[in-house]
């Protein structure tokens, strides 16, 4: 019985032709080592499909040959150390008198030098679409009463209890464990039980919907690196205020989107199906180009999860109640199955670079010190590992050591790239920390900038765009306001047009890398672009404006 598999670990995965029933001592040992290394590529995760041809015919299997083979990968699955759940199982129309099956598999170990395998979903949509509340009941296991009442646990200030609005960035975490069941307080379990009992973890950025804490959103979206992006949308406001502006965001960022269409409880099914049709039409714009598919079975989640990883043009589309829990049970399918972006080859490389951690957040601890909150961009850090960190006001690194780590509330020895984190700094003076900062290896001798050359597309602008115009520039965690020096080859810049500018900060230099992205902001002027060129001096800021 020969039976077909492929995983959709990685795109170029070379179909296999196998054979699952009884095989023979070697070829299950090859088949094991086989499984392994696509557990490497994937991160943890591969998912097969068991009854599929090699070239992709739906042959199906018998119910008998079927469970031998799931017998088999179980086998295999507890060799190499996974777990094995069973994604979906379905019969394949064959004119044969024996009903014919395939199944969908999802393998899942978690790497040795890893506590759980981790992805970041930033939260966005417009106020009041039901963000907070939709968090506060993946994660707290508990249904909303129609009044707000699962969300009271993510807010961080009074005035945002007081008048139910997100200001700031609050993080909440989902966990699911080898099984593919839900982790979360419902059984009031800590931060650190989830974590000790997840092997994959979600962990929720929590963005302001509201229009006059954008640049709050768009912090959260350039500086913690969201691996993916969650719309919320009202189904009984449809797409409102911030939502364009939200998508446009997560686009312009190249995150990719998928979109829950929240509140289906409080409209009839007519308004709900007039709000999807409304994001199918703008999500196949030309500006967008995406594929919507809309998600209403188990079935189709498994199958969104999968071709959302493949192609960043899927945009999948959820309906759901916070209130009634309609639908919850699909999402949650969705992101116990989804695979993190960058595969392994892409983390080793990172992780072979100097150490450069991005600060976004400081803080004072009781008994602790300083704190420090934010993303390891590259290389790896350690306890008492010694970094300089900076630039400060007069463009100076100055020296520390970091003696502690957590994350995800927990205590954690070693962090890799890509990670988020807080690192303690014992006696450091917070005073001479803000964010935008960097911690990096003392060896990469870091450079500061004063103005630079970026390369960019004006997305939209009143009137038009020339020198002494001043904007915000938002790139990774850095947020500051600078001034048009120059605007190469052209006098000014209208809606649409492209051209290289010459900027400078105002406040301070900071630490900036050729290559990176920008996104810029003033009212309603915006912009997106990538720096061809940097200068630490006035003397190399007049080179640039020449």
């Amino acid at each position: 019985n020969n039976i077909g598999m492929s995983s959709l670990v990685s795109a170029f995965s070379p179909p296999l032709q196998l054979k699952l029933i009884d095989p023979t001592q070697y070829r299950f040992e090859h088949l094991a080592t086989q499984m392994k290394w696509r557990l490497q590529e994937g991160r943890g995760e591969a998912v097969y499909q068991i009854g599929v041809d090699d070239n992709g015919m739906l042959v199906g299997l018998s119910e008998e040959d079927l469970r031998s083979s799931l017998k088999t990968l179980g086998r295999m699955a507890e060799k190499v150390g996974a777990d094995i759940t069973i994604l979906r199982e379905r019969e394949v129309d064959h004119d044969a008198d024996i009903p014919r099956k395939i199944a969908e598999v999802l393998i899942r170990k978690v790497p040795d030098d890893q506590q759980f395998l981790d992805l970041r979903v930033a939260v966005l949509g417009n106020v009041d679409s039901g963000k907070s509340t939709l968090l506060g009941v993946l994660t707290q296991g508990e249904l909303d009463n129609g009044r707000g009442r699962a969300r009271l646990n993510l807010f961080r200030h009074l005035h945002e209890i007081q008048t139910g609005r997100t200001s700031s960035i609050s993080f909440e975490i989902l966990g699911f464990n080898s099984k593919g069941e839900v982790v979360n307080y419902s059984e009031s379990r800590t931060a650190e039980e989830i974590c000790e009992s997840a092997s994959k973890m979600i962990t929720f950025i929590d963005l302001a919907g509201h229009h006059k804490y954008l640049k709050t959103t768009i912090f959260g979206l350039t500086s913690y690196c969201p691996d993916f992006a969650m719309l919320v949308v009202s189904a009984n406001t449809g797409i409102a205020g911030t939502t364009r502006e939200h998508l446009g965001l997560a686009m312009a960022l190249k995150v990719p989107i998928f979109i829950v269409v929240s509140k289906v409880d409080l409209c009839k099914r007519d308004t709900v199906e007039r709000t999807v049709r409304q994001l199918e039409r703008i999500l196949k714009q030309p500006g967008c180009n995406k594929v919507p598919l809309v998600v209403s079975t188990a079935d189709d989640a498994v199958t969104a999860a999968q071709q959302f990883a493949q192609s960043p043009s899927i945009t999948p589309i959820f309906t759901v109640s916070s209130v009634s829990g309609e639908s919850l049970n699909l999402l949650k399918v969705f992101f116990n199955i989804i695979p993190p972006l960058s595969n392994s080859k892409e983390q080793e490389e990172l992780m072979q670079q100097l150490t450069e951690f991005q600060v976004d957040e400081i803080y004072t601890v009781p008994d602790v010190g300083t704190v420090v909150g934010g993303t390891l961009y590259s290389g790896i850090c350690r306890e008492g590992e010694q970094l300089v960190v900076g630039p400060t006001d007069s463009g100076q690194f100055l020296k520390l050591t970091v003696c502690s780590i957590q994350r995800n509330r927990s205590a954690c020895r070693v962090l890799r790239a890509g990670q988020a984190a807080t690192l303690a700094l014992d006696t450091f003076d917070r005073s001479l920390l803000r964010k935008g900062m960097v911690m990096v290896s003392p060896e990469m001798n870091p450079t500061i900038c004063w103005l630079f050359e970026a390369e960019i597309v004006l997305l939209f602008h009143a009137k038009t765009f020339h020198k002494g115009f001043q904007v915000t520039v938002h790139v990774g965690n850095i947020r500051q306001t600078a001034t048009v020096k120059a605007v190469h080859g052209k006098e000014e810049l209208r809606t649409g047009e492209k051209a290289v500018v010459c900027f400078k900060f105002i406040k301070h230099p900071e630490y900036l890398k050729v290559g990176a992205k920008l996104l810029f902001r003033e009212g309603a002027t915006k912009g997106i672009g990538q720096f061809s060129s940097i200068a630490a001096t006035e003397l190399g800021c007049q080179r640039l404006e020449l």
